[in-house]
């Protein structure tokens, strides 16, 4: 999973960065505006404007680009002028879910405790143990914090709650958890009412912003490598017929196939999840199939108006099976993206859905070879 309740859109995808150093410290980062003192020293205050840089650096990484790196150290930092009455902010050390609690807190002033969750945020990081008991504990421990606030509450994002035991962090440091809103736009109203969450602020929403911001990574992401591969795989013995290879069949054959292969991709990964609400069944398997359906029921009406892109019936039934296959794939893979399932769940889904699209796809290419010598 890929959320955090400081954020205000969910993230999903996450890539271990034990092997990276940190891209942004307290010294170097331009986020950066001088430094809060305190009866144990000197700690970074930060900006809660974010910037055409952090914005920039945020597309980047929805694009998969630079990820494992989009990190801030982990430690203790302040905004505004924050004094040992001022609240204390757990967040990830991922940059994203930094930057989207920091530019809430305009006007405020506070800590934020960062925890070395390895880069990812705070959603993904309680499934992974990184943002967890024993590491909110040591960051306590090493930032000196029962010196610095004379207050002994804690405010932890909501979905961080699976790898947090509150009791555990009571007892061995002396802090009570607080479960802060799931948006960090209601961190101010969270606040301003004395720390009591109103019902609307423990919902998690996966609206469609939510998850157009999900697709460029899933889009680009390692199962573009596959497509480039399988499209290739095409391609090349698109060439194979009667009476032995033949480059005439690559244009009138493979190019076709290629196109259906990367109109499949695109139904998995793009289609399917900005209509996920409104595709019939539960199961994302089941979803992605759908998409797949509806297009191959294009391709038939296509093919029984225009009789093509293909002359063979054979090869035309080979798609009914391989498109659906392939965006019933992808659209499980979402899963990972979204708010809507549970890993048992997923795991049951796979044990049905994943025989289902092996025999499916796999029928489908049998045929589409028999097709290219019929």
């Amino acid at each position: 999973m890929r959320t955090n309740e400081t954020s205000d859109t969910v993230e999903c995808h996450c890539g271990s960065a034990e092997n990276n150093i940190h891209k942004y410290t307290a010294e170097t980062a331009p986020w950066v505006d001088g430094r809060v003192e305190t009866s144990v020293g000197e700690f970074p205050r930060v900006e809660t404007a974010v910037s055409f840089a952090d914005r920039l650096g945020s597309w980047k990484v929805r694009w998969g680009i630079g990820r494992s790196k989009y990190r801030v150290g982990p430690g203790l930092y302040g905004v505004g002028n924050p004094t040992a009455e001022s609240p204390v902010l757990v967040s990830a050390n991922y940059k994203m879910s930094f930057d989207r609690l920091r530019s809430e807190l305009g006007g405020l002033d506070a800590w934020i405790l960062v925890l070395d969750t390895k880069g990812v945020n705070v959603w993904c990081a309680a499934g992974k143990g990184t943002f967890g008991t024993d590491e909110l504990v040591e960051r306590v421990e090493t930032t000196g914090l029962d010196r610095v606030v004379s207050h002994r509450t804690l405010i932890a994002p909501q979905l961080g709650a699976p790898g947090v035991a509150a009791h555990e962090v009571k007892k061995r440091s002396g802090f009570r958890v607080v479960y802060g809103p799931v948006r960090a736009g209601d961190l101010r109203a969270f606040l301003n009412n004395g720390m009591k969450a109103e019902r609307g602020m423990r919902r998690v929403t996966f609206g469609l912003w939510d998850r157009v911001v999900q697709v460029p990574a899933d889009l680009v992401g390692s199962s573009a490598k596959y497509l480039l591969a399988v499209a290739l795989a095409f391609l090349l013995l698109s060439g194979l017929g009667p009476g032995g290879y033949s480059a005439a069949r690559i244009a009138t054959t493979g190019l076709p196939s290629v196109a259906l292969l990367v109109g499949a991709y695109l139904g998995g990964v793009v289609a399917a999840p900005l209509l996920l609400p409104w595709l019939p069944g539960r199961a994302f398997s089941a979803k992605g199939a759908w998409v797949g359906f509806a297009a191959s029921s294009a391709l038939v009406l296509y093919w029984l108006i225009y009789r093509g892109p293909f002359e063979s019936l054979i090869t035309l039934v080979s798609w009914v099976l391989i498109i659906p296959a392939v965006t019933s794939f992808l659209a499980m893979n979402f899963t990972g993206s979204s708010t809507y399932t549970s890993l048992s769940g997923v795991k049951r889904e796979m044990r049905v859905a994943v025989p289902l699209q092996i025999g499916a796809a796999a029928i489908g290419l049998g045929l589409w070879i028999t097709g290219l010598f019929v």
